[in-house]
């Protein structure tokens, strides 16, 4: 069991296969496959601004006959595609893309924005998965200034989760999921 399972499972469970979802790093495409083949007849959208990442995601949606659509540009944007409240499922994996230049990785000012804008596009009832990818190349910064940012998430509006390996060493990656309440809560002050 790994970060990866973990988000698949959990978003298997949680969308129809007539569900939105948006791959908000596209990579090398194995989440955005994942996406299409659990969703049957819903749609998916896959951002990237390496052109290499949506290059290797054609490639492999073409090899298994899948189809989505690829966009060249920061997840950050995303709100330039979607309306509000029109996707069921968001899937964010931080870090640099595999195999890739290491000098290029996702900064938690643009993850911060697109999450952002990822919430107001989410359904109510919708899932957010952010597979946390840290150490090495990338550092700790993204992670060290985004779990104190989901802290401050209205918890009438989402629920956050993070699952973390407690007994794993040498960083390994981790899942967070922010769930959109399906109805807004009542805002009771809080002591």
């Amino acid at each position: 069991m790994n970060a990866l399972n973990i988000v698949h499972s959990a978003i298997s469970r949680h969308v129809s296969e007539n569900s939105v979802a948006i791959d908000a790093t596209a990579g090398r495409g194995y989440d955005t496959k994942f996406l299409c083949e659990l969703l049957k007849s819903g749609s998916v959208t896959a951002f990237d601004i390496q052109q290499e990442a949506l290059d290797s995601t054609a490639e492999l949606l073409e090899k298994n006959h899948l189809n989505a659509t690829l966009i060249h540009d920061s997840h950050a944007n995303m709100d330039a595609y979607f309306p509000p409240e029109s996707a069921d499922v968001i899937m964010f994996n931080l870090g640099y893309l595999p195999h890739g230049d290491h000098k290029i990785f996702t900064r938690f000012d643009s993850t911060k924005e697109a999450i952002d804008k990822g919430l107001k596009i989410l359904k109510r009832g919708g899932i957010m998965s952010i597979c946390v990818y840290y150490g090495g190349d990338s550092g700790y910064e993204e992670k060290d200034a985004l779990l104190p940012y989901l802290k401050t998430l209205d918890c009438d509006l989402y629920q956050v989760i993070e699952v973390t390996f407690a007994n794993w060493t040498n960083d390994p990656p981790f899942p967070v999921f922010i769930i959109k309440n399906q109805y807004e809560k009542p805002h009771v002050k809080r002591y």
